[in-house]
């Protein structure tokens, strides 16, 4: 029954991701820790996704202090929800700026200049999410996932 779960969570995540579903359809919540040791949430687009396994999120190094924060403590949760479901995530994240993941993360839509030049763009800031433990809930049949990668 778990992988049936999962399966159905990961083709929903793998929906979302590249903008595919446009507008707040296709946001997760990423939680990490602070400077002062508590959770804090923002909300990412889903850039791409391999099911549960892992995520990646882009966002600007200029923006906010992400990858200070994550070399402090890269533990993070991922919460994807709506009235249908809720997919909670737990992990680790990663920030990433080489050559190749930002290539490979470099999705058309940003072609249009307004949040990065291109994938060479020294402020574009890739946050890689890799789950380690899961939650998962459907409401429409009330089926529930939880346990390990």
């Amino acid at each position: 029954m778990n992988q049936e779960i999962i399966t159905r969570a990961a083709e929903l995540i793998n929906s979302k991701a590249e903008y595919k579903a446009g507008g707040m359809e296709g946001y997760a919540a990423l939680s990490l820790i602070d400077d002062s040791g508590y959770p804090s949430a923002t909300t990412f687009c889903i850039n791409k996704a391999d099911g549960i396994n892992w995520l990646t999120f882009n966002t600007a190094i200029n923006d906010r202090p992400y990858a200070e924060r994550i070399s402090k403590n890269n533990k993070a949760c991922v919460c994807i929800n709506s009235s249908g479901y809720t997919i909670n995530l737990v992990g680790t994240v990663e920030a990433l700026t080489d050559a190749k993941t930002r290539k490979e993360n470099w999705l058309p839509f940003f072609n249009d200049g307004v949040h990065w030049s291109g994938p060479e763009d020294p402020n574009l800031l890739i946050l890689r999410f890799t789950t380690e433990r899961y939650t998962i809930t459907f409401a429409d049949d009330g089926s529930f996932a939880a346990g390990n990668l």
